[in-house]
């Protein structure tokens, strides 16, 4: 029967605590079953091999740097599914030793404990496959009669025995990681990782039962290329060692036997790249002739993967899924954990999140604000304390979202406008500050032509959300203002939500459909208005959030911006009482050409708002 060609995949990863990490060409992506039984995704974007520079992706040095990176990298990965699977504690308390570092010294305390943890854990494996089978052999080599620093044929033999040794101790230690009941399951996800990789090299469609169906070994895996490793090292310390023997030992056990350290320390890299070649040699052929020096690393495996159940099967397609897509797709955002801890150390990552696709960071502190029922000044200050995992995942199904470019507050639902709460979503442009001071001017005019037994008329065109005209009933109402206001879209869909808006806020505001003045009637003494205003082959160079989310219809204000301005200094003082006042929100730069256009005005000023631009024109008749 003919063998099944593979299709290759470049995806590769590693099993992690209660999960898998798998790692394509442009991201990696953790995902990890959390005690809840939920399926957390973490992913982040790495750059491309392509951008590294040429000389590291020579072969047997690219060899080296991969080893080097999938370290650091897999011990990362490993530290933060410890702390999505492991049960958070009800009590988490900084030290005042913490609280040292973090606020006095800005110490990153997550990134210095997982360096700590990969410098420790190359220490120990120093002492465990280097210096304890050394000194294993020097306790033979004196039991033979050959002495501490052994030559010729013998010195052969030493170095053979040192590097059997050595072998042996990395098969007992795989062997007695399945003595943990915690690190057998890390074996049966390392096995859901290898079954997912070769479902999809065998052109099947990932689902738990085609996954389950395949074999749990892959020409791959770390553990051959450790396999590897150990026998390319026996190989080339035995022979290193005997070369430099006539010309490098001294009379001196102690100092021979750091040299030998010291030089399989420098021979690492070249014991990596050498090994990396080799094993993407076999992993790249079907020959036959190869499996032999496949076969134990395949073997090996048989020991560090496990059948995994369903649910575990279900990580690893997770985790691919995941890492493809971005992979396919560069505007697909990264993904955090949702992790209880200190709040600066996840607002820290969101912080870094954003940044990455040009949001403000001010905006990651309004989420914490929202979410958490603090004062976002607080959290600017550095507001410092301990997040559940609850308080967490609701906090990232915001920043998630506005990864995507959804603007923040289509996000949350709602926004603050002169201290009223108004509901937005895609029908309406999310109300901006300044505009809080066009209904400011809108309230003093009113307030400065109070008379008595008078009712103030106030006309706002292109309401959108209602925000101006709601602030404005609202804010007379509380000046015992007597007025009628009138709000106007072309919008029926805008209006519909200004309606919303005005019945949660208990504003007496009567809305009606019309394009501009086409509808109106009656007269005013103010009629107020924040038109569209960028001009039309600006609107697709603006952010992707307001291009791509706000309604165009509300942001297109014609070929030089200023098509409705026009229509208003036309139409609008047919539509005022006398010693009636137009007042305009315009866009930078526009001031002066939209006054301009009211001609008959009796007088036109220009008023800055509180950032010193030129925001307002009021026209008065």
């Amino acid at each position: 029967m003919k063998k099944e060609k593979l299709k290759r995949t470049y995806i590769g990863g590693q099993a992690v605590m209660e999960g898998v990490m798998l790692k394509g060409k442009t991201a990696y992506a953790t995902a990890v079953r959390d005690p809840e039984g939920k399926i957390q995704i973490e992913s982040k974007r790495v750059a491309p091999p392509e951008k590294q520079k040429k000389w590291l992706r020579a072969p047997f040095i690219r060899g080296v740097v991969n080893f080097v990176q999938s370290l650091i990298l897999g011990n990362e990965v490993l530290m933060r599914s410890a702390d999505v699977a492991i049960e958070e504690e009800e009590d988490q308390q900084q030290s005042k030793a913490e609280k040292w570092l973090t606020e006095k010294h800005k110490v990153d305390l997550n990134g210095l404990w997982n360096t700590l943890t990969t410098v420790v854990a190359v220490l120990l494996a120093v002492v465990i496959f280097i210096f304890l089978p050394q000194k294993l052999t020097n306790l033979i080599s004196g039991w033979a009669g050959w002495g501490q620093t052994p030559k010729g044929e013998q010195l052969l033999w030493f170095n053979l025995i040192e590097g059997g040794i050595r072998l042996v101790i990395f098969l007992a230690y795989m062997l007695l990681i399945t003595i943990s009941k915690t690190l057998r399951r890390v074996y049966m996800y390392h096995g859901a990782e290898h079954k997912t990789i070769t479902c999809v090299e065998k052109g099947m469609d990932l689902t738990v039962e085609n996954v389950r169906s395949c074999r749990r070994v892959h020409d791959r895996c770390g553990t051959t290329f450790l396999f590897i490793v150990m026998i390319i090292s026996i190989v080339i310390f035995s022979f290193a060692n005997y070369g430099v023997a006539e010309w490098l030992y001294v009379d001196n056990t102690t100092v021979n036997n750091l040299i030998r350290i010291v030089l399989k320390l420098l021979l690492l890299p070249v014991v990596a790249g050498v090994s990396y070649e080799i094993l993407r040699l076999l992993s790249k052929s079907d020959a036959k002739i190869l499996y032999i020096f496949k076969w134990p690393g395949l073997l090996l495996q048989r020991i560090t993967t496990q059948e995994p159940t369903d649910d575990m099967i279900e990580c690893a397609i997770v985790a691919f899924k995941t890492v493809e897509a971005m992979d396919a797709d560069e505007k697909i955002p990264e993904k955090m954990f949702a992790i209880g801890g200190r709040l600066s150390d996840i607002l820290k990552r969101v912080k870094e999140a954003f940044a990455q696709v040009d949001i403000d960071e001010e905006e990651a502190e309004w989420i914490f604000s929202l979410k958490l029922g603090i004062p976002k000044s607080a959290i600017a200050a550095g507001e410092e304390r301990i997040l559940k995992r609850a308080q967490v995942e609701e906090i990232l199904k915001v920043v998630d979202e506005r990864l995507t470019g959804r603007p923040l507050w289509y996000v949350m639902g709602d926004a603050d406008f002169y201290g009223y709460t108004i509901k937005v979503d895609e029908r309406v442009l999310i109300p901006r500050r300044e505009t809080e001071e066009l209904a400011l001017h809108v309230v003093m005019s009113a307030s400065l032509e109070e008379e008595e037994e008078k009712t103030f008329e106030v006309l706002d065109l292109c309401t959108g959300s209602g925000a101006i005209a709601i602030a404005v009933a609202k804010e007379l109402e509380k000046k015992g203002i007597a007025a009628n206001v009138t709000a106007s879209d072309v919008s029926e869909d805008a209006l519909a939500l200004a309606r919303e808006n005005a019945q949660a806020n208990h504003a007496n505001v009567r809305f009606m459909q019309s394009d501009m003045f086409v509808r109106i009637r009656g007269h005013y003494d103010v009629i107020v208005s924040n038109p569209p205003y960028i001009p039309t082959e600006v609107v697709e160079t603006l952010q992707r959030e307001v291009k791509d989310y706000e309604p165009r219809l509300a942001l297109d204000g014609g070929e030089d911006g200023l098509d409705y301005y026009r229509r208003i200094a036309k139409s609008g003082p047919k539509y005022l009482q006398k010693g009636g006042m137009i007042i305009l929100e315009v866009g930078d730069g526009q001031a002066s050409d939209v006054a301009r256009l009211f001609t008959d005005a009796e007088y036109t000023i220009i008023i800055k708002d509180m950032m010193g631009k030129d925001r307002f024109v009021k026209a008065i008749y």
